[in-house]
């Protein structure tokens, strides 16, 4: 059966493609057959191949298998909101089983699957159910991703509680460095190291236009991988 992981966010621009590249990456250097998957994407543009969202893009390009788009992003919507904005905006509803066909597909395909979310741990998909209800569902571990910039401790610390009191593993987390000027920078990833229940996977420094380089060499992923 294929490893899959669960890759949430403090908060929504805290770097949650950068860092869901930079594993995919980096489980494709350790022999893994990976596959990212964005089952919700808002925010899409009308492109001559059809809606097309930028996040979803990028984890179609770092996978090293071969996947359509809509293998990857099942779910697209137009307008720039919280899926249960864009999806009414839209007339779509989301259906968790739609969700779980598409990584079932990927699962066939590949010996790892990276399954990006949408903004924060308690994302609203519609009026009445959220996001990680549906990784509750699949029983998925789940990688945390901290933009660090002023708030971040208490987004993760928060984030983290959330994800255990759902009967949920953190397996680990990525630090992304979104803010270069940001003062204290050491102090709080050291006070991230304290407070998380998990390991650090990797700490990704700022860098001009991450989504095209190579981003694997700052992720350790023995912990999850061996």
């Amino acid at each position: 059966m294929s490893e899959r992981f669960f890759i949430t966010g403090t908060d929504t621009e805290v770097g949650k493609t950068v860092a869901s590249r930079a594993l995919m990456q980096a489980a494709a250097g350790m022999g893994r057959k990976v596959a990212g998957y964005k089952p919700i994407a808002s925010g899409c543009t009308e492109t001559a191949e059809g809606l097309r969202n930028s996040d979803a893009l990028v984890l179609q390009q770092s996978a090293n298998v071969e996947l359509s788009y809509a293998q990857v992003n099942p779910i697209v919507l137009r307008e720039p909101a919280s899926p249960h904005i864009a999806a009414k905006i839209d007339g779509i509803n989301i259906e968790f089983d739609h969700l779980s066909q598409g990584l079932r597909a990927l699962e066939q395909q590949a010996d790892c699957v990276l399954v990006e979310g949408c903004g924060g741990w308690q994302v609203p998909v519609s009026d009445t159910q959220s996001l990680n209800e549906w990784v509750i569902a699949e029983r998925m571990p789940v990688i945390m991703v901290v933009g660090i910039k002023l708030g971040c401790l208490n987004h993760a610390i928060l984030t983290a509680q959330s994800i255990a009191n759902d009967g949920l593993e953190l397996v680990g987390w990525v630090a992304n460095r979104v803010n270069p000027c940001l003062m204290h920078y050491a102090e709080i990833i050291q006070t991230l190291r304290c407070r998380m229940p998990a390991p650090q996977l990797g700490e990704i420094p700022y860098i001009s236009r991450p989504e095209k380089q190579q981003l694997g060499k700052y992720i350790d992923l023995t912990p999850l991988l061996g």
